[in-house]
């Protein structure tokens, strides 16, 4: 799951950053209005969380422009404006929460998670498909009543997929998804082939109900069997 993070406060950023990372989400930030446009008009995010104050304007224009622009990014206010007008305002132009300054880090682990499970999988925290099973919380995998052994980036792979089944994932917006910022320093997409490769292998061996196709010179798709 990929989260942005637009934060001008730098230890708030980097405090928030980091304990994301750690519950295994793939974590971009900004410091700026202008910084923020910019990688939404590039890339896709599960999740935005936005701070009003920032030094360059008001974080709520800028989630005006994305209601406007229907990009249909989960938005989580997080700022210090405790005020009810400010609430209302951020929840009528399309926040799905506010979460006000100071918070522990626990909450907003929880919140996060909360419109993901509700965007994405109907406020589900599991995804069942065929004899399948990915747990959202425990961020493990199950084929019948057996655990799968899957990395990090397998799993996110696989849950890139659930979220899209059936549907044509380009190689770019995979990379994107999965890797995020860093997909810049790679030269090539050899290391998607690789994670790819493996976790088709332990699904076949596992007998997953479930293939991640390849459409030549496109992508992926993933099916069930």
């Amino acid at each position: 799951m990929k989260i942005l993070i637009i934060e001008d406060e730098q230890d708030m950023l980097d405090t928030m950053k980091n304990f994301l990372e750690k519950e295994n989400f793939v974590v971009e930030t900004a410091v700026s209005i202008l910084e923020a446009r910019d990688k939404i008009g590039i890339y896709e995010y599960d999740c935005i969380l936005l701070d009003i104050n920032l030094k360059d304007g008001n974080g709520l224009e800028l989630l005006k422009d994305l209601k406007e622009k229907e990009i249909e990014d989960g938005v989580i206010i997080v700022s210090a404006r405790n005020s009810l007008d400010d609430k209302l305002e951020g929840l009528n132009l399309g926040a799905d929460d506010y979460l006000a300054k100071p918070f522990h880090m626990a909450e907003l682990n929880a919140r996060v998670k909360a419109v993901l499970r509700r965007r994405q999988f109907k406020g589900a925290n599991k995804i069942n498909i065929a004899n399948v099973s990915v747990d959202l919380d425990e961020h493990t995998v199950h084929v019948d009543e057996t655990e799968l052994s899957l990395n990090r980036k397998e799993f996110e792979i696989l849950l890139f997929f659930c979220s899209n089944q059936n549907r044509l994932v380009n190689k770019t917006a995979l990379a994107e998804h999965v890797w995020g910022d860093h997909i810049d320093q790679a030269d090539s997409f050899e290391f998607i082939y690789s994670q790819i490769k493996n976790l088709r292998k332990k699904l076949s061996v596992a007998k997953a109900e479930l293939e991640i196709k390849a459409v030549y010179g496109i992508g992926y798709k993933l099916v069930v069997l």
